[in-house]
């Protein structure tokens, strides 16, 4: 078997067990997030944007807050999966195993990281089903949609993938989530438009890379966005490149893999 034959098998065979473990436990992967957004829907979007009316670009609040709520399911579950997996492989030690077989570290990475947006994927198709329940929708610009679903879920696969290699203990799988991970979907422009805000939270928000994600998507859906969208894909691109460079370095090194 070729050098190049036997990657493509040992990513076939990540990818794989990735797959089967994510369908081994839906009730823990897939329903949870999906009732979540539900009650997002109800409240936020029913019960509260009743209130508001419309919004930017005319659309309903419920209209708006979708594709925000969409993403955040995505890169929230695309982040969850790969940092519990991987983590989870770390402390079983049969990390071990693939760094000392003879598939390279990219394989390792890619198979992780595909097995991660496949869920945050999964779990996106499953939210914006749930809102059409709500609201209708038509979507503005298809490819944009799907390359910043993919972009987004990328970043935040590899950024939990990186998160694993650091972590020592399970409750450090946890830290990253609650106080960085959720504060800035929060303050990502899930709920709001980032012109709503005063200076300097407006120039503060900015610098915050979910912003970026969320107005791609939204531009993709709807056909409006509060940054231009060269630059949206400018950052995530840069992102997806800095993250993937940090973690085959990390694997390389075997930082936290290698006692």
């Amino acid at each position: 078997m070729s050098y190049m034959s036997g990657n493509l098998v040992a990513l076939q065979t990540i990818v794989r067990r990735e797959i089967v473990r994510i369908l081994r436990i839906w009730t823990q992967t897939l329903i949870p997030p999906a009732i979540t957004m539900t009650l997002y829907f109800v409240i936020f979007g029913k019960l509260i944007g009743s209130r508001i009316g419309t919004i930017q670009g005319g659309f309903s609040y419920m209209q708006y807050i979708v594709p925000g709520l969409v993403m955040m399911s995505i890169i929230t579950n695309s982040y969850g999966n790969i940092s519990s997996s991987f983590f989870g492989a770390k402390f079983q030690r049969s990390v071990e195993e693939m760094l000392v077989s003879p598939m390279s570290n990219w394989v390792i990475l890619l198979g992780y990281v595909t097995g991660a947006v496949a869920r945050g994927l999964v779990v996106g198709l499953l939210v914006l089903l749930i809102a059409l329940g709500f609201t209708s929708l038509h979507v503005a610009h298809p490819l944009i949609t799907l390359l910043s679903v993919l972009f987004g879920a990328t970043i935040f696969s590899l950024a939990g993938f990186v998160n694993a290699i650091y972590a020592k203990k399970f409750d450090d799988i946890a830290l990253v989530p609650t106080f960085v991970l959720t504060p800035l979907t929060y303050l990502g422009g899930v709920f709001y438009s980032v012109t709503m805000l005063g200076e300097p939270w407006q120039a503060i928000s900015r610098i915050n890379p979910i912003l970026y994600m969320v107005n791609a998507f939204r531009f993709g859906v709807l056909g409006i966005s509060d940054v231009q969208i060269g630059v949206a894909f400018a950052v995530m691109m840069a992102f997806v490149i800095g993250l993937s460079w940090l973690a085959l370095n990390l694997l390389k090194r075997g930082v936290g893999l290698r006692s």
